[in-house]
């Protein structure tokens, strides 16, 4: 298995650096998953580490060999480009093994290897279609065997799925882990797409403007983000300022004051007279205060401005004050009891729930 490193990647248009001091530290055999808005960087980065871009300044290195001036195509690493690139005028079985048969392998290893792979990404019984007989989620498969078949050492995917529908994306992703976890072969994946990315990510580092904001496991970026951007990128984030009043009624509370006069209990670093940032998740709020008697709880009021029935979920949007409207969660509703559009209510949530951010308006 192999790792890949980056230190120090820098790469500049003209003035604008679109990678700007960039260093990770993929390990062996997980799928690692950049994530950011467009414009970020992302892609620019996997084509450095791919060998299509050259970087300014910084190196490469998969295990313990430095890459930097490796053509891409003795890399031996399998791409999988937003663009499916399928060859229209080949088949299913000759688009999967077009790079083995670049590198002149025997033809009956090709035939051993072409049905291994389309196996793997359950293309069984396809192979003499043409790819304009495929559908959507059909073609990605073929995409992925022909990068998987070839062996490679490391796998780039950059937007795979955009091209799909939203239940195709699911199905994909979920094939694409499964053949990740099976084959234990060390992935970038790059999407815009939070959702996906806290759903196949063994890692995930969020990048904005050039830069690495925060790398951790999903659960903890989305516990426990970093800074107000990664807060609001991960997730839905509800973010309010406050300032801080004292020391609360608990040892580990604080007294803040919120932007529009409430007065809290929450679970937050800062000292009096500090401004802070609280973030409060969407699943965090309720419509009634919680029983847990060590939890201070705290009321949240105002007026329905829009109602998302959601299955297992109503989706409410609350305007709390002029310039501030929250979104909360509620799981398994009373459908009886669902407010409407104009309606009034109270919503609780625990001060432990609450998730201190620096309270300055941008990422830091």
């Amino acid at each position: 298995m192999t790792r890949v490193r980056v230190h120090g990647i820098v790469k500049r248009f003209g003035e604008a650096a679109a990678i700007d001091g960039v260093s990770l530290d993929v390990r062996p055999g997980e799928l690692f998953t950049l994530v950011g808005p467009s414009g970020c960087g992302k892609t620019t980065l996997l084509r450095i580490v791919a060998g299509l871009l050259e970087q300014d300044a910084g190196s490469v290195l998969f295990n313990d060999d430095r890459m930097d001036e490796v053509p891409p195509y003795l890399r031996n690493i399998g791409v999988v480009f937003q663009n499916y690139a399928i060859f229209p005028h080949l088949t299913v079985g000759e688009n999967i093994s077009y790079g083995l048969r670049a590198r002149r392998v025997a033809a009956e290893r090709i035939a051993a290897k072409v049905e291994e792979a389309s196996r793997l990404v359950q293309l069984e019984g396809l192979l003499d279609r043409m790819p304009a007989q495929l559908s959507g989620g059909q073609q990605q498969r073929v995409v992925l065997a022909r990068a998987l078949v070839i062996e490679p050492r490391l796998l780039l995917m950059d937007e795979p799925l955009s091209n799909l529908d939203a239940k195709l994306r699911v199905q994909i992703r979920s094939l694409i882990r499964a053949v990740q976890r099976t084959l234990q072969i060390t992935t970038i994946y790059v999407t815009h797409d939070q959702e996906e990315a806290l759903a196949i990510s063994d890692t995930i580092a969020v990048m904005d403007r050039g830069q690495i904001l925060q790398v951790g496991k999903p659960w903890e970026l989305y516990l426990r983000p970093g800074n107000r951007f990664v807060a609001d990128f991960i997730g839905t984030m509800n973010i309010l300022h406050a300032r801080v009043e004292g020391p609360g009624h608990g040892p580990s509370d604080l007294a803040v004051v919120t932007e529009f006069g409430e007065r809290w209990q929450v679970r937050a670093g800062g000292q009096p007279g500090e401004a802070i940032c609280i973030g409060i998740r969407p699943e965090s709020l309720q419509l009634e205060p919680g029983t847990n008697v060590t939890d201070a709880w705290n009321a949240l009021k105002g007026t329905v401005s829009e109602v998302a029935y959601l299955g297992a979920v109503v989706r409410y949007q609350v305007q709390v004050a002029d310039s501030l409207r929250v979104v909360a969660d509620i799981h398994d509703p009373d459908f009886e009891a669902i407010c409407g559009v104009g309606d009034r209510l109270t919503l609780w949530f625990a001060g432990s729930r609450a998730i201190a951010l620096p309270g300055a308006a941008g990422r830091d």
